[in-house]
């Protein structure tokens, strides 16, 4: 392809500011050390990625999906399995009666040193 423009990627992406950004994104992705789907060709980043957008070497999805990503700041974090959920609870449950043993003790020591220090005066 001797020259790639802006019209011959819009049948691909619909809005030109859209793809401007796509565009953008994969030339960052190619600098910072991703492997293009097209020979270079001699065609520095930007010429590159919209070559990939026109030629289809790339799909939409993917390269939104991606654009998407790497605009986030916070980090999805997955929901523990039921099985890993009932576990936890198992735990908090078990740490809840040591828990509830300990401050029993706890009670108990209390009313004895309370029933002492009243026993002395």
């Amino acid at each position: 392809m001797a020259r790639i423009t802006v019209e011959d990627c819009i049948d691909k992406v619909s809005n030109r500011f859209e793809l401007v950004l796509l565009a953008a994104h994969r030339a960052r992705m190619i600098s910072g050390g991703v492997e293009p789907s097209l020979d270079r060709d001699n065609d520095k980043n930007p010429v590159l990625a919209l070559r990939e957008i026109a030629l289809e070497t790339i799909t939409f999805d993917e390269l939104m999906e991606s654009t998407i990503e790497s605009h986030q700041r916070q980090i999805e974090i997955d929901e523990p399995d039921d099985e890993d959920l009932s576990l936890l609870i198992g735990d908090r449950q078990r740490d809840k009666e040591d828990n509830s043993d300990d401050n029993a003790n706890e009670d108990l020591l209390r009313a004895l040193m309370e029933a002492q220090g009243s026993e002395e005066k």
